[in-house]
């Protein structure tokens, strides 16, 4: 038995196809012009588990062996999806325990997708036999290349059996009620309890009190741990499907599509991706999303697996369907954004879908086979070409890693604590503060990864973790070393305040960073939206104004090792420190004590990136992206042009030849608007 291998024989171009939907008259037009748009991969059989099992005994896979087949002829390979998405009709008016119950306690019938309770016995007995005969029937298909299991995975449900298995859990996490109720800190609210039984869901019939906001919870310790469970219970069903797959096909590399929000607060990616062979991700941004959303989220998926390149399993060609406002993707648009995932390290651009629905929610959604039915249309022609490109390009930078010096924290456990705490504010949002902090370094092209609380540190001389309010064990150990050694650490307000269990740790915020930071924090003050306080700066710091403007958290603070470089500039704590530098070891550990405007952090990140010389790969204008994927010795510059005009570049005395186009370039080049170049230097002779 060779090792499985994630890595494909050259880019991956194509997208969901659901031939079920149609008529078979209809299957040789769609290969004919699936060639024609240059694919080479169709992600097959997703919603098909009513059509493949009518009943409890009987599978028809007939109709995907022929499409199977035809696809393989026609030069296509299959991305096959268990079809575990959404269980059968039958099964649930059959055995409602499927059904899961929501969080105000209704038990769901049967409709929609993603409704299956994850400790159902039913559902875990047939998903997983229809996976072993799918396997057992496709395994040994050339055309198979990969396995899809599920499909956008997640679902809470609080249901009897559930909350059962959730007792189980915590007899297993914590051993004993005496480390539950300390853990819990259940003397509160006279919550002690005596014997595992008494133990309910948190949902809206118990501890959480917002129908509109499912995080607003009474008892944090409580609903932290539902949320580790129902992540932990929903990738036990991603785990009965790999496993059966890893058995039969040992070669075929597995995985499961992430929701289209990468930052997709039910499931922690980081723990999942230990268990997938390669990381897959729907990247679907809004008209208005901010490019660098969009790019923090694809290094988050190349983060998943300490830079490994990872999957674009679904986009879509033109527009979505369920947004508030579904705009079209303009011309250019798709091929710029499609490059954008492939300079930061996707080696796979597929569509969601292949061919527009003609009926339910769907329809609307974009395709590259529009309602027209033909070839004739803007968006099919873009994608024909942006086919035509990857094709030339086939294995040229695919496997390829971004070599980057900085490192920005993202934990979902942290994320989960956050949202769930009961103040200071509701304006603090996790997401929003490391995003904020990702803009900077993203708006001067320095290339970041995205790492959790528990990464090693040792490849990075920069590292940024904004508002770890959750410090769980060895975190601050490891960061004192990495500062001690030297490098450099940034942290902000709301950090070091609570354990893993979300109890305080006592003796003064921020904690177990105390001493490297060299602060304490005697109080927290929450600003309303419409008011903000000034960060004066008091010691000179290269790059940086004397006052910047500041908002929603603003810690009142102490120093005990380290300096003051800025104060607040109003309120009764003017005066007091709101921006430090500590030395540590060989190293320095900066703490911002309030969320401040971007100015700061423009400026801010560019000192530090100064001090270590950090570099962009590239020296470019505005509006234009830059990243650089490394392989064998060799660098390919993305250069993307997101501005509405074109764009000079000064390439000095250098020369590249441009891999889209084939020709050489020197000196200067001008980047059109929506733009792509990929440069890789040549030597002039």
């Amino acid at each position: 038995m060779r090792r499985v291998s994630n890595k494909f024989p050259t880019l991956l171009y194509g997208g969901d196809y659901n031939p079920e939907q149609w008529p078979k008259e209809i299957w040789d037009e769609d290969m004919r012009l699936f060639k024609l748009a240059n694919i080479n991969i169709a992600t097959i059989n997703v919603f098909t588990w009513a059509l493949n099992q009518p009943d409890e005994a009987t599978y028809n896979f007939d109709w995907l062996e022929e499409i199977i087949d035809k696809l393989y002829a026609n030069g296509i390979h299959v991305c096959l999806a268990t079809g575990t998405a959404a269980h059968p009709a039958w099964m649930a008016k059959r055995y409602p325990d499927v059904l899961s119950v929501d969080f105000e306690g209704r038990k769901r019938k049967f409709g929609f997708r993603h409704n299956s309770c994850p400790n159902s016995p039913t559902y875990q007995l047939y998903s997983k036999r229809l996976v072993e005969n799918l396997a057992k029937r496709f395994g040994d298909h050339p055309a198979v290349m990969l396995w899809h299991v599920n499909n956008e995975m997640g679902c809470q449900c609080y249901c009897e059996r559930c909350e059962r298995e959730f007792r189980k859990w915590l007899q297993k996490r914590y051993g004993s009620l005496d480390e539950l109720n300390q853990a819990w800190n259940t003397r509160f609210w006279g919550h002690t309890f005596y014997d595992w039984d008494e133990i309910v869901l948190p949902n809206l019939l118990s501890e959480h009190i917002d129908r509109d906001d499912p995080n607003q919870t009474v008892f944090q310790g409580i609903s932290l741990d539902y949320y580790r469970f129902n992540s932990d219970c929903v990738l036990e069903r991603y785990l009965d499907e790999y496993h059966i797959l890893r058995e039969i096909t040992p070669d075929i590399p597995i995985t499961t599509n992430y929701h289209g929000h990468a930052t997709y607060q039910p499931l922690d990616y980081f723990k999942w991706s230990n268990y997938v062979d390669i990381v897959a991700w729907d990247n679907y941004p809004a008209f208005d999303t901010p490019i660098s959303t969009t790019a923090f989220r694809l290094d988050l998926m190349r983060g998943m697996k300490q830079g490994a390149p990872f999957l674009i399993m679904e986009q879509t060609p033109s527009q979505q369907n369920w947004q508030p406002y579904n705009s079209l993707k303009r011309p250019g648009v798709m091929r710029l954004w499609s490059y954008q995932a492939l300079a930061r390290g996707a080696d796979a651009i597929l569509f969601f879908q292949l061919r527009r629905s003609i009926g339910a929610s769907e329809k609307f959604h974009g395709a590259v086979i529009e309602h027209a039915g033909h070839e004739h249309t803007r968006v099919f022609s873009e994608v024909s070409e942006l086919g035509k490109e990857l094709q030339t390009l086939g294995s040229t930078f695919i496997h390829s890693r971004i070599h980057a010096k900085v490192a920005i924290m993202f934990d979902w456990e942290n994320w989960w604590a956050v949202d769930l705490s009961s103040g200071p504010s509701d304006q603090l949002n996790y997401v929003a503060e490391v995003q904020k902090y990702y803009n900077a370094f993203y708006s001067q092209n320095i290339p970041v990864d995205i790492i959790h609380s528990e990464s090693n540190l040792s490849d990075y001389d920069l590292v940024v973790a904004p508002v770890l309010y959750m410090v769980r064990a060895g975190v601050a150990q490891s960061l004192e070393a990495f500062v001690a050694g030297g490098g450099t650490l940034v942290t902000t307000f709301f950090s070091g305040i609570v354990d893993e269990h979300d109890r305080v740790i006592l003796g003064g915020y921020p904690g177990e960073l105390r001493k490297l930071l060299g602060i304490w924090v005697e109080e927290i003050d929450a600003l309303f939206p419409e008011q903000s306080n000034q960060m004066r700066m008091v010691k000179a710091v290269n790059g940086l104004q004397s006052a910047y403007n500041c908002g929603i958290l603003c810690d009142l603070l102490h120093t005990e090792t380290a300096e003051v470089m800025a104060e607040y500039g109003q309120d009764f704590y003017k005066g007091m420190p709101c921006f430090t530098r500590n030395s540590f070891g060989a190293g320095e550990a900066w703490y911002v004590a309030t969320s401040p405007e971007a100015a700061f952090l423009e400026h801010f990140v560019q000192h530090l990136c100064d001090s270590r010389d950090i570099r962009p790969v590239m020296e470019v204008p505005e509006g234009v992206e830059v990243t650089c994927r490394s392989k064998a010795s060799k660098d390919y510059i993305f250069l993307l042009n997101h501005a509405d005009e074109i764009k000079h570049i000064d390439l000095g005395d250098k020369c590249y030849k441009e891999w889209i186009n084939g020709e050489t370039v020197k000196s200067e080049l001008y980047l059109p608007s929506k733009g792509v170049m990929i440069l890789e230097e040549v030597q002039i002779h």
